[in-house]
């Protein structure tokens, strides 16, 4: 049991020291997702010299802790339950690009990075869509095309289109509460874990190239962090450009960041493209902001329009890989496409970035609302707080339109599943 505060000391208790081996998990996942670099190697990501996008602050705009959420185990309570019942970090809700809600708990302050987990993810899915806009990348070409090493690995046939949307048919178990499982051990080659037999001298790229294949490419939607980091190599080969350095200059730099962010690398510098990133609430925020506003920054494109219309595009393959996966249960009526998550909601189609242990980013176009929320959930998973977390953001949208009536989140499609919106088919 953890007496003192984590990494207090000079130098720190050892039953309250963080390391390689245990920061993933409770408590101490509490402090390291706020001091990723002091463990693992990171590459920042800059955002240059130009001053930030304005964030404005609502002057007396609604408040939300009082707001009714109906919860997934069937009772009502507030906004401000939900968010201190879910190990929150950080939140951030817009509502028209103004800043309507935001608290820092657990030590934080709008100055501090957080560990994003898999939302990283959507900004690789960024970097990629521009990279397609920009005639670098061809989404029906051959991941081998560009990185040649993939040949007779389990990625041999594998296209950009099937890692974009996480429909290849390699074998990779992302089951996080077992050790032996892919992307457990991958996280050896990361650097995430401590090494075996020199595993993290090799590599993240190396590991890519031994995976083995389980099924055809192109089948049911199937969530494996490996796609991610094998799509970030191609962005690399492709743009000629480290992952840090694209997002920095495609990215960060052009919708205004306030503050650098930073990814983690492994030992042979390569970045992690599937979960690696830190940043400030806000700038998060930013980026959300950016998605909802279909890639513009005022009148600037910086994310292509189309590649953000498509993500969003209920396409029947799409749907139909989608509903016969494991995630249709919790994430019922929805579809994954180009790095981002989607849900049907009570206006219309929520768009999301996930992270494990609680990393979100919320954008409901009807509302006009963008809600970002960090965590350190002492599981990887947890359905129940992510439905609840949605529902919030569900309800703060609706309230901050105006909004009113029944369409309140009690009706759900299956088992977990959110949500309130049309009645949607599984193929």
């Amino acid at each position: 049991m953890v007496r003192e505060p984590l990494m207090s000391g000079f130098p720190p208790a050892a039953e309250s020291r963080v390391s390689l081996a245990n920061w993933q998990d409770p408590p101490y996942n509490r402090w390291s997702f706020q001091h990723l670099r002091e463990l693992i190697s990171t590459q920042r990501i800059s955002r240059g010299p130009d001053p930030w996008r304005d964030l404005p602050h609502s002057g007396a705009g609604p408040v939300l802790d009082d707001i009714t959420v109906h919860r997934l185990a069937g009772h009502d309570s507030t906004f401000a339950e939900v968010i201190a019942e879910t190990w929150t970090d950080a939140v951030v809700v817009l509502h028209d690009g103004q800043i309507v809600y935001e608290q820092y708990l657990n030590g934080m302050t709008e100055k501090t990075p957080h560990l994003l987990m898999s939302v990283t993810k959507s900004v690789v899915g960024c970097i990629a869509g521009i990279l397609v806009e920009q005639g670098l990348l061809h989404p029906d070409v051959q991941a081998s095309s560009y990185v040649p090493e993939i040949v007779d690995s389990g990625y041999d046939g594998a296209t950009v289109r099937h890692l974009l949307n996480m429909r290849t048919g390699v074998a990779f178990r992302e089951e996080y509460t077992n050790p032996d499982a892919e992307v457990r051990v991958m996280e050896r080659y990361m650097g995430w874990r401590p090494g075996e037999d020199h595993d993290e001298a090799r590599g993240m790229y190396f590991y890519l190239t031994k995976l083995g294949s389980d099924t055809d490419h192109g089948g049911p939607f199937a969530y494996r962090s490996a796609d991610t980091d094998m799509l970030g190599w191609i962005c690399e080969r492709a743009a000629g450009a480290r992952m840090a350095d694209l997002i920095s200059l495609l990215i960060w730099q052009p919708m205004g960041a306030e503050f650098d962010a930073e990814i983690t690398c492994d030992a042979v510098g390569s970045a992690i493209h599937d979960g690696g990133m830190s940043a400030r609430a806000r700038d998060l925020a930013r980026f959300g902001q950016l998605v909802l506003e279909d890639g513009y920054v005022h009148d600037n494109c910086i994310v292509p329009e189309r590649w953000l219309r498509e993500a969003r595009a209920l396409d029947p393959d799409i749907r139909g890989a989608f509903a016969a996966s494991d995630s249709e249960p919790v994430l019922t009526g929805g579809w994954y496409r180009n790095q981002f998550w989607f849900v049907p909601g009570p206006l219309g189609d929520i768009q999301l970035c996930l992270g494990i242990h609680g990393q979100m980013v919320f954008v409901d176009r009807a509302t006009r609302t963008v809600a970002v929320k960090m965590s350190s959930w002492p599981a990887p998973q947890d359905a129940t707080v992510l439905i609840d977390t949605i529902r919030a953001f569900v309800a703060a949208g609706r309230h901050l339109s105006g909004f009113t009536g029944q369409a309140d989140a009690r009706s759900v499609h299956g088992p977990i599943g959110l949500v309130e919106g049309r009645d949607r088919g599984r193929s």
